[in-house]
């Protein structure tokens, strides 16, 4: 058996059968994951459920009073209906069940207890059909008053549960587990647990899961969201220490070499947070230990430009830089606006290559032969560069171009193409509220961008909200036909490309990004095909020279779509979220965004980034048909709103929910998240982040921590552990 019991395998304990149904519907496996499966709320047997708030079609554990039993024929066919009126005391749910007489005898009136299943609504009455049921049997009273009062209010956990595995099913089998369990490891450290009160991870353990008191399951869950958050900083902050032990060739730009001849040639000056960052990264690239750099940005703020920079220090020793990209449209932007801030000289001695799954054959045999030759010194691509076929000469920085669109596993295989570990820099425009810095990418250093270039003329941005002003969409496609007469251009974003076609559009899939399920379903999504044809038939529109983006197009068409708009050949271009990131047309000065409702925070101030980005001024109009009041027309509503990101990232994070901001594809095994909110415990992880420093500081290996090093290796399992080293 293993030293720590939470590592034993469930069906040791409950059995293969009630094993095998838990893994089923919750997917625990171990002990440990079991102990983990908390309790959502507490009921009490004396406090009824408010059964007039209860939702219909969702599956619900309340606790209710039997008010009347009443068995009837029915009517199409034999058999009889035995009905339950179950009350609150004010309201009144209906039990239903089909030829089960044999239940009137314990669902007597009066009979209080927890009943589970999906409310429906028959004939304008609530309704549970086939419940489940558990009765707090009369036999577990105490003639003492102080006893029954007692009895009435211990808080009954109401835990999480399935069609097939009901509440207190759970209750039952926990109770096996904790009374088999005996003492366990406690991997916070003494003196942490005698400075903040904590309770012992067993004492924890029995209370939140059998509070005598509902001050038992306040302190234990206090006690295991601290420990959650305080082995999550741990595995994090170890994660650091094993990546300073990588040695890797260090990167330093020369006097007079190529990053001062880029600099000197450029027609502006740096902000001081380019400047700042710039110097981070230097300072970084200079070292044998391989940089791990997060920068964050607003849209437009340079991130860009001061990855170029790191790209030419990087050269100035023979050494390749690999930029990913999520898109063969951005990847095809990317590697014009480098050639041309490059200039002619430089672009012809870096030869800047890309590489990308649609281009021709001899095409892509070119780009791969100059890429393993070393002549092109940097390299812009999409998921073509994972490819095993892709052989780099001396590979020595990656940089990840919006990283949320990319998996650990990606970043890591093209990691693993450098002969010596790569220094990696992600960029991002979507700015992550410091508690989702700490819990997503503590294992990395951040920089921040915050002031933008000069001459940024800003976006106004208005809500057009169609329920109750349906005429509004008229005037704002007369709004951008007075844009394009005014000499600019115009995007219209679309939330599909068809009618009948997934709301993706065929482009990586955005990882750990919100697109918001819409609150009326029914409602047909705005379409490029259904777009473009309606503006071709109005009269605001129709003289306009239009035309399509989406990422189901061949490569060569999107990149001809895209070089026509920025030369000015195209007035309004109708694409999907395709041009949400590094589209760079300065004479775009206007978008309208159908079905706003339907996109995230951060996804619409992404979008909202490709106007405005020249002299001239820009506008957004977010359309939207979200009843006002609602969840979806506040995430619209809050964009337009303000334009600072950093504001924006909060509201999202306070809006969805915890598993959105933690996606396992994004975080790398770091989204099991019990009871720590990243929204709420900022001040919770940075306490914890600065005990496990204290910690590791003083003992490296945790040799003097035994048990801390134990819930490392069980907690971060070997595949989570493999995805933590990829940021």
């Amino acid at each position: 058996m293993p030293t720590d019991p939470t590592a034993t395998k469930l069906d040791g304990v409950l059995g293969g059968r009630t094993a095998a149904a838990f893994k089923r519907a919750f997917g625990v496996v171990t002990v440990g994951d079991f102990l983990e499966h908390y309790p959502r709320r507490y009921a009490k047997r004396g406090e009824l459920t408010a059964l007039n708030r209860i939702p219909v079609g969702e599956s619900v554990t309340i606790v209710a009073e039997v008010l009347t039993v009443q068995e009837r024929p029915m009517k199409a066919r034999r058999g009889s209906i035995l009905e339950v009126r179950i009350t609150d005391g004010q309201g009144i749910l209906v039990l239903t069940f089909f030829n089960q007489t044999w239940r009137s005898k314990e669902l007597a009136p009066g009979v209080r207890g927890i009943f589970a299943g999906k409310v429906g609504d028959y004939k304008g009455v609530l309704q549970l059909a086939h419940p489940d049921y558990e009765l707090f049997e009369a036999a577990e009273k105490s003639t003492s008053a102080d006893a029954a009062r007692s009895w009435a209010m211990t808080p009954i956990p109401i835990y999480p549960a399935t069609a097939s595995v009901a509440s207190w099913q759970v209750a039952k089998a926990m109770a096996v587990v904790l009374d088999g369990l005996g003492p366990l490891p406690d991997p916070i450290p003494d003196e942490v647990r005698t400075r903040e009160n904590l309770l012992s991870y067993g004492e924890a353990l029995e209370r939140i899961h059998r509070p005598k008191t509902d001050a038992d399951a306040h302190v234990a869950r206090d006690t295991l969201r601290h420990r959650e958050a305080f082995l999550l900083q741990a595995a994090l902050l170890q994660q650091r220490q094993l990546a300073k032990l990588e040695e890797t060739t260090p990167r330093i730009a020369a006097p007079d070499g190529l990053l001062e001849r880029f600099d000197a040639a450029l027609p502006f000056t740096l902000t001081g947070d380019q400047k700042l960052v710039g110097a981070e990264i230097a300072r970084d690239l200079g070292q044998s230990v391989p940089m791990n750099r997060l920068v964050q940005g607003e849209v437009g703020s340079g991130k860009t430009l001061v990855a170029l920079r790191a790209m030419l220090t990087v050269a100035e020793s023979g050494g390749q830089a690999a930029i990913l990209a999520p898109t063969e449209v951005l990847a095809g932007q990317h590697l014009r606006s480098i050639v041309k801030s490059l200039g002619p000289d430089l672009a012809a001695r870096l030869m800047p290559t890309l590489l990308t799954g649609q281009m021709p054959v001899a095409e892509r045999r070119r780009a791969m032969l100059r890429i393993v030759s070393g002549q092109a010194k940097i390299v812009i691509g999409t998921h073509a560069l994972l490819s095993e076929s892709v052989t780099f000469y001396d590979l020595g920085l990656i940089v990840v171009d919006e990283q949320h669109r990319f998996g650990v596993e990606q970043r890591e295989t093209l990691r693993q193409k450098g002969t010596r570990p790569p220094h990696v820099l992600v960029l991002t425009a979507t700015p992550i509220p410091r508690t989702v810095a700490m819990t997503v990418f503590g294992d990395l250093d951040v920089s921040t961008i915050r002031e933008l270039p000069a001459g940024r003329a800003g976006i106004e941005t208005f809500v057009v909200g169609l329920v109750d002003h349906p005429a509004w969409i008229s005037r704002a496609w007369a709004r951008l036909s007075e844009e394009v007469a005014a000499g600019r251009q115009a995007f219209v974003v679309c939330p599909a490309i068809d009618v009948g076609e997934p709301e993706d559009d065929g482009e990586p899939p955005v990882e750990g990004e919100t697109v918001a399920t819409p609150e009326s379903p029914e409602r047909p999504r705005a379409t490029v095909v259904g777009t473009l044809t309606e503006l071709s038939s109005i009269e605001a529109t129709r003289s306009l020279r239009l035309a399509s983006l989406h990422g189901r197009m061949p490569s060569d068409e999107k990149d001809s779509i895209m070089r026509q708009f920025a030369a000015g050949g195209i007035d309004i271009l109708v694409a999907t979220t395709v041009i949400e990131v590094g589209v760079d047309v300065p004479n775009a000065a206007a978008m309208v965004v159908l079905d706003a409702d339907r996109f995230g925070v951060s996804q619409l101030h992404q979008l909202r980034g490709r106007v405005g980005r020249g002299s001239l001024p820009g506008l957004c109009l977010l359309v939207t048909a979200a009843e006002p009041g609602s969840i979806a027309r506040e995430r619209v509503d809050a964009v337009a709103a303000t334009l600072d990101g950093f504001e924006l990232a909060q509201v999202d994070l306070e809006l969805r929910q915890e598993g959105d901001v933690l996606g396992s594809a994004q975080s790398g095994g770091r989204s099991s998240l019990k009871l720590l909110r990243v929204a709420h415990d900022g001040d919770l992880i940075s306490l914890a982040r600065s005990e496990a420093a204290a910690v590791l500081d003083s003992d490296p290996a945790l040799s003097e921590h035994p048990a801390l090093r134990a819930a490392l290796e069980h907690r971060v399992d070997a595949s989570a552990r493999a995805a933590l080293s990829k940021n």
